[in-house]
């Protein structure tokens, strides 16, 4: 392991807007903040919105920004990755932004019931081998596990390159009959339905550094919101 990554997992360590688990905590399903993230992590009592194999977490921390009333908590089981939204975080001083360094198959057991007030997965791995399909985001195992802590109104929001990831969760969708509420196929092109909501148009211009990579290879950039 590189000085980098070393020098960065100990920053980590002592931030106090990170959280790391140890493998025994993440299978319990009674982790200390089930059910008191706001009150207890946030120190508040706004909602709370997740984003799930959040990398870099340039999303969590672009939310925050755009909706300072809100607390954004991103998940990833990377620490290096992590680090870089930590510190951009403390860097601008928000408040409204942590991170939960964990494998996400863990997930159902740090959240109560109806704490979660929205999901955003943004270009997560789209797992194309048939035997990674329950790896998949979207996929019903983790749908389930969404179920167990996400508000009956709140969204499943997925931003992705992937066409076979975006077609996947619009099946997905509709077998499960989901509620869609926004279709996208090419967000920047013909933007979105609700093309007036700003508030949409704003989270939707937050790009991640594989988006600009994918943006520059002329990627149509899809976009998904549904409940369910």
């Amino acid at each position: 392991m590189g000085k980098d990554k070393l020098k960065r997992f100990a920053a980590v360590a002592n931030y106090e807007n990170v959280l790391e688990p140890t493998w025994e905590e993440s299978m319990n399903k009674e982790y200390f903040l089930k059910g008191k993230w706001a009150k207890e992590f946030f120190k508040n009592d706004q909602p709370v919105v997740l984003e799930l194999a959040c990398g870099g977490g340039e999303y969590t921390v672009g939310l925050a920004q755009i909706h300072p009333n809100t607390n954004f908590l991103g998940v990833d089981i990377k620490g290096n990755r992590i680090w870089k939204g930590a510190t951009k975080a403390i860097e601008n001083g928000l408040q409204n932004v942590g991170f939960l360094r964990t494998r996400i198959d863990f997930i159902d057991n740090f959240f109560s019931e109806n704490e979660i007030s929205e999901i955003w997965i943004t270009f997560p791995d789209p797992q194309k081998q048939s035997n990674r399909a329950r790896k998949r985001l979207t996929h019903p195992l983790f749908i389930e596990r969404y179920k167990k802590f996400l508000k009956k109104s709140g969204s499943v929001r997925l931003k992705t390159d992937s066409t076979f990831l975006y077609e996947f969760t619009q099946e997905m969708i509709i077998q499960n009959k989901h509620e869609l509420k926004i279709d996208s196929p090419d967000v920047y092109g013909k933007l979105l339905p609700s093309n007036d909501d700003q508030k949409l148009s704003e989270e939707l211009e937050i790009k991640t550094f594989y988006e600009r990579k994918w943006l520059k290879e002329d990627k149509l950039i899809k976009y998904l919101e549904f409940t369910l």
